[in-house]
């Protein structure tokens, strides 16, 4: 006679509360996970920046000076090195600001480098002043290729 093959143990079944702890973590990593994938995708890109450079010139009351080059007297006492140069967007909007660098008595003139970094390369046209002594235009070609040259006095 055969003999009757083992009973076989019923599966224990999870508790509800396990089962539903589990399924949560395993939907909240999934949501995670698509949703990092995703916001990676959807991230604004970084517009394009350039360094805006070129020159300024003070043609009036320079003064020379062999520590730091030179700078500006009487009226023009706010132009020296350090002093503000601020490049507007074609909206009017401030783009990027910098200062004057290096400076240079040469004839009886004063001139400055001006290089104004992380300035937004999506504009057609730019304004730029140094200290607040009225906006120079510049389009975008010129803006890019360095050709800013400003005089005062």
């Amino acid at each position: 006679m055969p003999t009757e093959p083992p009973a076989v143990a019923p599966k224990k079944q999870p508790s509800p509360l396990l089962a539903g702890l589990l399924g949560l973590a395993i939907g909240a990593g999934a949501v995670g996970g698509v949703w990092a994938y995703t916001a990676r995708d959807t991230a604004p890109p970084k517009p394009d920046t350039f360094t805006l450079k070129g020159t300024f010139t003070l043609m009036e009351n320079a003064t020379e000076d062999e520590e730091t080059g030179c700078y500006g007297t009487g009226g023009y006492d706010d132009i020296k090195e350090g002093a503000s140069v601020t490049v507007y967007d074609g909206a009017g909007g401030i783009a990027a600001t910098g200062s004057l660098g290096h400076s240079e008595y040469i004839a009886g003139l004063c001139m400055y480098d001006i290089a104004v970094k992380d300035v937004p390369a999506d504009q057609k046209f730019y304004q730029v002043e140094v200290s607040h002594r009225g906006k120079v235009h510049l389009t975008v070609k010129q803006a890019k290729a360095g050709e800013l040259t400003a005089s005062l006095g």
